[in-house]
């Protein structure tokens, strides 16, 4: 998000990645588009290899997947804590 604040405000002319996926893990050309129209140079510097289209839907279905089971994982652990401090706010009002 700070990068996209500093191409918004012009702070920025160019972004220097060393391979597309360090940017995003999908979606890298409606970025490299993003940047380009605020005036701001995507710069890959070991390339981009080229892949197959059945590859890169791949690639990219695995990458979705992972996100999501990442905020899966992370509501989880929001959740369990919620609940314990409920708990522990319960026992103490027991104790009183």
């Amino acid at each position: 998000m700070k990068l996209i604040e500093l191409a918004k405000t012009r702070k920025i002319r160019a972004v220097a990645i060393t391979y597309p996926d360090r940017l995003t893990r999908f979606g890298f050309d409606a970025f490299v588009e993003f940047f380009r129209v605020l005036g701001v140079e995507v710069l890959v510097v070991n390339g981009e290899e080229q892949r197959e289209p059945e590859r890169e839907l791949v690639e990219d279905l695995i990458a979705i997947l992972t996100s999501f089971a990442g905020k899966l994982y992370g509501m989880r652990s929001r959740k369990i804590k919620n609940f314990a401090k409920v708990l522990k706010r319960e026992l103490k009002h027991e104790q009183a």
